[in-house]
Order: structure tokens, then sequence, then C-alpha cells
């Protein structure tokens, strides 16, 4: 299994947003191949097999007060290990620019999936893509809920 944390250019924008959090926030993708300036957050979870705190910047929209990602893993067979850690723990911690959230995880079912799905794909058009290369994997919705 690849750990994304380490990929050149991931392991660049989670310095990026520990060391300048609202450049990070508003992050250009076009040098890595992507369609321009993109909203990310920093998620870190806690590693389900070691516990270790484990930070990746993911593109987000935010919805009805909470954040939401996909869990798309560019459209490969299985779920990234991030929402696999995310199953193990749900909660979590964001970094959004220079904001720092706890929040609680959950996968968005039936029609607030569908909702949540088209908002996202506005964000970013691949994941439309990314769910037909994914084949019988239905790849989830997660929405980061904040708490206090």
């Amino acid at each position: 299994m690849t750990n994304f944390s380490e990929v050149p250019w991931i392991k660049a924008h989670i310095e990026l947003y520990q060391r300048d959090p609202e450049q990070a926030h508003m992050w250009d993708s076009t040098p890595v191949g992507g369609p321009g300036v993109l909203p990310t957050l920093l998620l870190t979870t806690r590693g389900r097999k070691t516990g270790e705190s484990r930070p990746l910047p993911l593109i987000y929209g935010k919805f009805d007060g909470h954040y939401v990602v996909i869990a798309s893993k560019g459209g490969m067979p299985d779920h990234p290990a991030w929402f696999l850690n995310l199953e193990a723990d749900p909660d979590c911690e964001l970094m959004v620019g220079a904001n720092h959230v706890q929040a609680k995880a959950r996968v968005a079912e039936g029609s607030e999936r569908a909702r949540l799905w088209k908002q996202m794909a506005v964000i970013y058009r691949p994941y439309d893509e990314y769910q037909k290369r994914a084949g019988q994997r239905t790849i989830p919705v997660v929405v980061l809920e904040p708490v206090s």
C-alpha cells in the first residue's frame, strides 16, 4: 500500500499547510496536473495500526455547517488508508486554513450522499470519472462534523 503522505507533492502540501496554512488552504493544483485552485483542508486521523497521527491534505466542500471530503483514492478499487482510519476511529482533527477544528466523521448515505456528491463534483469534476474507474466500489462521501 502506498503511503500517500510520502508522495513528493503531497508531502510538500502537508509541509506548506503546517508552515503557511492560509496559502495551503486555497491550493494551486496546476503544477501536478490539476484544474487550478482548489479548497483544501488538512485532515489528521489516528493510524488504526500504529496509533500515530496521519495528516493528509484533501479537497473539501462546506455544506450545512459540515466539511465534506471524498474517499476517492483516484478511483482505485480499494478505500484510502485515511478512510479506513476514520472507520476505526471517527474522531479527527482538521486544519481549514489557520482554523483548527475537532471533528467526528460519518459516511453520508442515500439522498444525502447523492446531493453531497453532486456538490463536490462541482468543486472537483474528476470525481465522476473516479467513480466509473472504481468499478464496484462505491466511493464514500465523508461528512466531518465539528465538535465542541
